[in-house]
């Protein structure tokens, strides 16, 4: 998810001052937040849908993304330890034999070794995704079986070179094997396991012939997972995206909005003025009630940065979506520096922690219902303190 946040490549290395209240071991507990395991499944859902959820839900954006390469299984895996109360897994891109696979983006020259495979080299091309010139590999250009023979790496090591310690160890999951691996995860913890995976760019793979919503569903359809309560929430940028798969299944929906000033690719395809502010005025969010369950704002719409990235006052938007029914999981929380707010930064390492449990508390006093990650164990500290005030 987050396809269009705009601070993911700032640069530099450095060494990481991992917290020192970080993962603590396979029963997927965090300091002080221990229990029964009939306590753990009622908050994780019990067949009670997104009623059943904590709030604020702590989302493990692309896994534990912080810690490991994201969208891998160990990526998921390390979420679901730390105690995230929903994982994205994944980002669903389509393959050349119409497979399914976990990716942040089409393009994988970014998440994969695939440039150090000389028999893939003559696949390297340029095309344009939602307007924009990209270059390099992508799912759509290659076979399942193909894939399978890539190894996922750090998409930023600049920002996280001990993540780069884990290259080369995890392969590209399909979404059949992630929800496979939900099932099995939800049998060993004794509670529900809950995904959140996101369709990427539907509308530039309806164009190519291979669909995703339809694919997503049957899918979901074959694992008995396309239900009211199903511990699966999808999400999109592209709300013809999600308006599409409210006919297909019966999931929680979400409507992913970047910035104010953007405009849903699918928008801009079929010439519909709209931007993302429009559809954060109440009359928007009360269509987008009429087809999905939530929104899934950028940050920056709960909280506004001045021009020196402070925080600033907070908008209407998360009273406003309340209003119309609709519940918030924004995105995206990181740890280091550079993608915090100015307000929490320490120093200017930009691979060091800054305040992140100030920045949490901020965007958790607006009264939002989750947030969406890269650290699901900060998170879970972070909703603790500020849920026992």
């Amino acid at each position: 998810m987050g396809t269009r946040e705009s601070n993911e490549q700032a640069g530099a290395t450095g060494r990481r001052a991992l917290l020192g209240a970080a993962v603590l071991g396979a029963g997927g507990t965090v300091l002080g937040l221990g229990g029964t395991a009939g306590a753990a499944d009622a908050r994780h859902g019990g067949g009670r849908g997104l009623k059943g959820l904590p709030v604020p839900t702590v989302v493990g954006h692309r896994g534990a993304s912080g810690y490991r390469p994201e969208h891998t299984l160990g990526a998921y895996q390390l979420a679901l330890d730390m105690g995230a109360d929903i994982v994205e897994a994944g980002d669903l891109v389509p393959t050349r034999d119409g497979h399914v696979v976990c990716r942040h983006e089409p393009e994988i020259g970014g998440t994969t070794d695939v440039a150090d495979h000389p028999e893939f080299a003559g696949r390297r091309t340029t095309k344009t995704l939602d307007g924009t010139s990209v270059t390099g590999w992508f799912t759509e250009d290659f076979t399942l079986a193909e894939l399978k023979r890539l190894r996922a790496v750090e998409r930023i090591p600049a920002n996280r070179p001990h993540n780069t310690l884990y290259d080369g160890r995890w392969e590209i999951p399909t979404f059949e094997e992630v929800l496979r691996w939900q099932d099995e995860q939800t049998r060993k913890r004794g509670k529900q396991v809950w995904i959140y995976p996101e369709t990427k760019h539907p509308t530039y793979f309806r164009d190519l012939g291979l669909g995703l919503e339809e694919r997503v569903a049957k899918l979901l359809r074959k694992h008995g997972k396309d239900r009211r309560n199903s511990p699966v929430i999808l999400q999109s940028f592209e709300p013809t995206s999600i308006q599409r798969l409210r006919r297909l299944v019966d999931n929680p929906l979400v409507v992913l909005l970047s910035g104010a000033n953007s405009r849903p690719w699918d928008f801009v395809e079929t010439g519909d003025p709209r931007t993302v502010a429009d559809l954060i005025t109440p009359e928007g969010l009360k269509e987008i009630a009429s087809y999905a369950q939530g929104i899934g704002p950028t940050l920056d719409l709960v909280i506004p940065r001045d021009a020196a990235g402070r925080l600033t006052e907070p908008t209407t938007l998360v009273r406003d979506a309340h209003r119309a029914g609709l519940i918030l999981h924004p995105y995206t929380l990181r740890n280091e520096n550079p993608f915090l707010p100015a307000d929490f930064r320490k120093g200017t390492d930009p691979d060091a922690y800054g305040d992140v449990f100030g920045a949490y508390r901020a965007y958790f006093a607006t009264g939002i219902d989750g947030v969406f990650t890269d650290n699901p164990d900060t998170g879970l500290l972070a909703r603790e303190d500020f849920v026992n005030g």
